[in-house]
């Protein structure tokens, strides 16, 4: 009697396999083509996802002001470092200011864009679809509470999140995602 439930839990066994090779069999040999930084890149999105229940929050970097930086302080700062780094403000939008904002609502919120033409021009040429992700943002919300937080996409999985990319555009990348962490993390600060 053992032996019979035993061998019919190893059928349905190879037959649960074969159905999920079936399925997955093509992703399975496509995952060794990939960016070794690429699956810590979509577990660290998922556990984040999985915690929070937010995708735009898995898929962000977040940088807390200090109590004594205004958003005139950052929009300063975000402007100096932005040349540091070789970058080009794009663009800037005061979004809207809610004056009577509760404690957990926005009550300011600005944006800046911001962008490397090389590098951008570099990466539209290797795929258009780059263009999605141009030109990186830094997001400045300021709650009703007085709490501000500097936000920008974190661009692991736009370098590692596929196949390898070239070695002069992973280098290129690099000193963006560089850029588009230390722009934020020092603006959050007040440095200059």
């Amino acid at each position: 009697m053992i032996k019979n439930l035993l061998a019919f839990i190893g059928a349905i066994a190879i037959v649960a396999m074969i159905a999920m090779y079936g399925k997955f069999g093509g992703m399975i040999s496509g995952v060794s083509k990939l960016d070794s930084g690429a699956i810590p890149a979509y577990m660290d999105m998922f556990k984040s996802v999985t915690t929070y229940g937010d995708p735009a929050r898995a898929m962000m970097k977040e940088y807390k002001v200090a109590e004594d930086i205004t958003g005139d302080d950052v929009k300063e700062s975000i402007t100096a470092l932005a040349e540091e780094y070789n970058m080009r403000v794009t663009g800037y939008v005061k979004m809207f200011t809610k004056p009577d904002a509760k404690p957990n609502e926005v009550k300011e919120a600005r944006i800046w864009s911001l962008c490397s033409l090389h590098i951008a021009k570099v990466f539209l040429n290797y795929s258009k679809y780059f263009g999605g992700f141009m030109p990186c943002r830094i997001m400045y919300v300021q709650l009703g509470n007085g709490d501000a937080f500097l936000i920008t996409m974190d661009l692991t999985l736009a370098i590692h999140g596929g196949f390898p990319l070239p070695k002069e555009m992973a280098d290129l990348a690099a000193k963006v995602k560089t850029a588009m962490e230390e722009i934020p993390q020092r603006a959050a600060n007040g440095d200059f």
